[in-house]
C-alpha cells in the first residue's frame, strides 16, 4: 500500500470513531431543605373566669348558686319538688356537689331534688363552659348540664334560647345529648337541633361535658372529643333562629320522671339517685 493511501486511511478510521466517552459520574439524590418558619401560629389562650371546685363541705355556695324551687312540673310534667338549701337534695361532700333525688313526699310530690342555677349570680356570653360529673343510674332519671337566656322573664322560652351541654334519660342508658332550642327550633315544635354520643359508664365514671360557644357556632364536646356542631349561618342569624348572642347563665339538676325521663315510666326501687359533680369551669 503506498504511504499516503495509508495515512488517508488512519486519518478516516480516527474521524469515524469520535471522541472518547466520559466516564459517567454517580448521580447524588437532592437533599431536601426545609425552609425556617416565618410565621408562629400562636395557640389558643383561653383564661379562666369562674368556676366552682366544690371544696368546701356543707351546702352550696351561695355567692355562685341560686335555686329554682317548687313542684309544679317545670314544663315537662316532671315530679320532684326542687327545694332550697336542703342537705338531702344539694350538697358538697367529698370534694363533690351531690344532687340527689330522693323518694319522698313533700309538699304535694312524691319526689324531691334540686335545681341550682347560676341566675342573678352571673352570666356569659361566649365561652368554653365544662362540667366533670358522673350521672345517675336507673329509669325515670334525667340529669342535665344546660343554660338559658338571661332575658327568659321577659321574653320567655323558647325565645330567650336554650344550651343543652349535657342530658341523659335512664331508660337509655349511656346515651348523652347535646341540643339547642330557639323560638325557630325548639321540640315542642320537633325543630330542635340536637345530637348524641355513647358514653358506655357515664353513670358509673366522671365525664367532661362542655360547649364551645362563640357568636357564630357552637361546638360540643365529651372528654375533649367534638361530636357535635351547630352553626349560624346555617340556622339563620334572627333573634328568633339565634337567640345566642346574649348572656346565658348556667343550670345544674336531676329531674324526675316528666315528658322525656319518664317516656319508659319511673323505676320506684332504685331511689335515692345522685349526679355527683367534681367541678364546673367557665373559660373565655
Amino acid at each position: 500500500m503506498k504511504p499516503m493511501l495509508f495515512l488517508f486511511i488512519v486519518l478516516l478510521f480516527v474521524a469515524c470513531k469520535g471522541p472518547q466517552a466520559t466516564p459517567a459520574v454517580p448521580v447524588q439524590p437532592p437533599v431536601t431543605v426545609t425552609p425556617p418558619t416565618s410565621v408562629t401560629t400562636a395557640p389558643v389562650v383561653r383564661k379562666l373566669v369562674w368556676s366552682d371546685e366544690f371544696d368546701t363541705p356543707g351546702l352550696p355556695d351561695t355567692t355562685k348558686w341560686g335555686y329554682d324551687v317548687g313542684g309544679n312540673g317545670f314544663g315537662n310534667n316532671e315530679l320532684q319538688f326542687y327545694t332550697r338549701r336542703r342537705a338531702e337534695n344539694a350538697r358538697i361532700e367529698a370534694g363533690k356537689l351531690i344532687i340527689e333525688a330522693r323518694k319522698e313526699n313533700y309538699q304535694g310530690s312524691a319526689y324531691t331534688s334540686a335545681r341550682l342555677l347560676t341566675r342573678d349570680k352571673i352570666t356569659w356570653t361566649y365561652g368554653r363552659i365544662e362540667a366533670y360529673a358522673k350521672l345517675p343510674k336507673g329509669r325515670g332519671t334525667w340529669p342535665a348540664v344546660w343554660m338559658l337566656g338571661k332575658n327568659i322573664s321577659t321574653a320567655g322560652w323558647p325565645r330567650c334560647g336554650e344550651i343543652d351541654i349535657m342530658e341523659h334519660v335512664g331508660f337509655d342508658e349511656g346515651v348523652v345529648h347535646a341540643s339547642i332550642h330557639s323560638e325557630t327550633y325548639n321540640h315542642v315544635k320537633g325543630t330542635q337541633k340536637t345530637s348524641k354520643t355513647i358514653v358506655p359508664d357515664a353513670v358509673s365514671a366522671f365525664h367532661l361535658y362542655a360547649v364551645e360557644w362563640t357568636a357564630d357556632q357552637m361546638e360540643f364536646y365529651v372528654d375533649d372529643k367534638l361530636y357535635y356542631t351547630v352553626q349560624r349561618s346555617t340556622l339563620g342569624s334572627t333573634d328568633a333562629q339565634w337567640p345566642f348572642t346574649q348572656p346565658f347563665f348556667l343550670i345544674l339538676n336531676v329531674a324526675v320522671g316528666g315528658n322525656w325521663g319518664g317516656q319508659k315510666g319511673v323505676d320506684e326501687t332504685i331511689w335515692p339517685q345522685r349526679m355527683e359533680v367534681d367541678y364546673v369551669r367557665v373559660y373565655q
